[in-house]
């Protein structure tokens, strides 16, 4: 045996876990990041569309919640097909599908146009997020998973940061070339996810056992070890097939914190650079890099707080604090002006994808093979709604009474309700370790 083949028999579990998320997660993140640029980019575009197109803020609620409804239809049958043809060649087809779907809603001209392709593009993206939660399930042992679930979510954070003030740039080409400057920013924003499909295909293997930068010995013992962890859970909660999801109370838990925490996010990427504009004469620039402001705090707790859930008593703990913190973030949005207000968003943002990655570590304690990947699409689906609900809910309350800043009320409401039932959330493994009998 060489000693290059020996140094590699030789890695440490951490070692390989190291390995492991240097060579995966860029591509999941860089996946992620267009992603949720090409859903909600329409946010910088807003105001051009009911200008340009007479499109009102409640119509834009309407079409930005769309995206969701067929989204959230189409995650559970995109999750089983991923479970059996792989990831690889399943997220490199949702990429080009939502590429060019977003690059075509640059030929909108109308409400029933808007709302089509928003709805075509909710179809297209179906199964990338509970897809690549699944896939991390492969890949990471538990205590390690809220992590990778963390930097998967920097995605949004990155998205937000860089999208807003490159949206607000494409904006100003207004004119350039016959087109107006958010169709440029369609145009624009949608062509990359296609060139990063290829390197999905080309980079990104399907398991351990597939992968060229681990021995086989480290593949096969990082499969063993997920693999009975999964069974352990399972076996604990009584969940071996995709019927008994429906009866576990803690996977409905998660779906009902996860409903009113996707309320809140989409509330603020659809609505932020709007409310940010009624603050004072300000350029699509302008508008672009406060709207990032908040984005940078989200990174942060992305960053920061899910890595310390490496248990359950921890991963409650930090899920009721995040829900919290979005309560607090919001209230200050709705009543803080210009300053606070910013505060306010930048603190409910902080604790958005410290909460989400947390939450989805929960259903891969309790589920196992199938029933696991058509689990993690379900509660995407259900809490999906309420990335329709929200936008809606702001859209209308806007066009009732005339304020940007009224439906954030309904979201405070909602999440603190949210805030709540985090104080019930479980573990299959800690089912297992209270019903298990007492060392003596």
């Amino acid at each position: 045996m060489s000693s290059s083949v020996q140094t590699t028999a030789q890695r440490s579990k951490e070692a390989v876990n190291k390995l492991i998320f240097r060579r995966v997660m860029p591509l999941l993140i860089g996946a992620y990041v267009l992603a949720f640029l090409d859903r909600t980019n329409i946010g910088m575009a807003k105001d051009r569309l009911a200008i340009d197109l007479g499109i009102s803020a409640a119509a834009y609620g309407i079409g930005a919640g769309l995206f969701f409804l067929t989204y959230a239809l189409s995650e559970i049958p995109s999750n089983l097909i991923m479970h059996k043809v792989g990831a690889r060649f399943w997220i490199m087809r949702i990429m080009v599908t939502w590429g060019v779907i977003s690059a075509a809603m640059a030929l909108v001209n109308g409400e029933w146009s808007f709302y089509i392709l928003r709805m075509l593009l909710g179809i297209a993206e179906a199964g990338l997020f509970p897809g690549v939660m699944y896939f991390l399930t492969q890949w990471f042992v538990v205590k390690d998973r809220a992590k990778a679930n963390g930097l998967f979510l920097l995605g949004v954070s990155i998205a937000n940061i860089v999208g807003a003030p490159l949206g607000g740039l494409l904006l100003m080409l207004d004119g350039v070339g016959g087109l107006h400057g958010w169709q440029w920013m369609f145009i624009v924003e949608g062509v990359p996810s296609c060139l990063l499909a290829i390197a999905v295909w080309k980079f990104l293997p399907n398991k351990p056992t597939e992968a060229t930068f681990l021995t086989r010995a480290e593949a096969e013992d990082l499969e063993a070890r997920i693999a009975a962890e999964e069974r352990q859970g399972a076996a604990a909660a009584g969940n071996s097939k995709l019927r008994h999801i429906l009866k576990d109370k803690q996977i409905l838990l998660v779906v009902g914190i996860y409903f009113t925490h996707q309320i809140a996010v989409y509330a603020l990427s659809f609505f932020l650079p709007s409310i940010i504009g009624s603050y004072g004469k300000l350029s699509p620039f302008q508008i672009g890099l406060l709207t990032s402001v908040p984005w940078i705090f989200s990174a942060v707790g992305a960053l920061v707080l899910p890595r310390l859930a490496t248990n359950g008593s921890r991963s409650r703990a930090i899920a009721t604090a995040t829900m919290i913190g979005i309560v607090a973030g919001f209230v200050l949005g709705a009543v803080g002006g210009p300053v606070l207000g910013m505060i306010g968003f930048c603190l409910a943002a902080f604790n958005f994808f410290a909460l989400q990655p947390i939450l989805f570590t929960y259903p891969a304690t309790r589920l196992t093979g199938a029933a696991l990947a058509g689990g993690l699409a379900f509660v995407n689906t259900i809490g999906l709604f309420g990335g329709f609900l929200g936008p809606y809910v702001m859209g209308i309350t806007e066009d009732l009474t005339g304020s940007k800043l009224s439906g954030l009320w309904f979201i405070v409401a909602l999440c603190a309700i949210g805030a709540v039932l985090t104080r019930f959330l479980k573990r299959g493994t800690e089912d297992s370790s209270a019903s298990a009998p007492a060392a003596h």
